[in-house]
């Protein structure tokens, strides 16, 4: 779960730098292999919020949504701009290649990413696909 950043004197309250939209995405980027309900432990929100969010992400075009049989695929568009005039023409496809990078390498130093094949460290190619165990709204693949 994603922890809350305060300031050093710890008067800083309760906030995280990316909104829910970002951490989804990001961990769809690290995570190919996730459920919502893996999603929805990572970044520290329901698996209904990370429901919505994932159909944001899919309606604004950061996500592309395929079927494999019962379950749906979805594949992360490094090519997407970011939505705020401060970032304008910058691509998502490097950042998400950065904190994806970034959260493996803490994962796996801490023993904490196992994918749904056995438990192994995973690792997440930006246009990863997530897998669920079906078609149904409580997964994201």
């Amino acid at each position: 779960m994603i922890g809350a950043m305060s300031s050093p004197d710890g008067t800083g309250g309760n906030w995280t730098l990316l909104t829910g939209h970002g951490h989804v995405l990001v961990e769809i980027a690290r995570n190919p292999r996730a459920r919502m309900r893996d999603i929805s432990a990572v970044v520290g929100l329901t698996e209904r919020t990370v429901q919505a969010i994932v159909a944001d992400l899919e309606a604004a075009g950061y996500l592309t949504r395929g079927r494999i049989g019962r379950r749906n695929r979805y594949t992360v568009n490094p090519d997407s701009l970011f939505r705020h005039s401060a970032q304008e023409g910058l691509r998502v496809g490097p950042f998400l290649d950065l904190l994806a990078a970034a959260g493996d390498t803490a994962a796996t130093s801490s023993g904490l990413a196992a994918a749904a094949d056995g438990g192994q460290p995973t690792e997440a190619p930006l246009t990863g696909q997530i897998h669920g165990a079906d078609g149904g709204a409580d997964t994201c693949a």
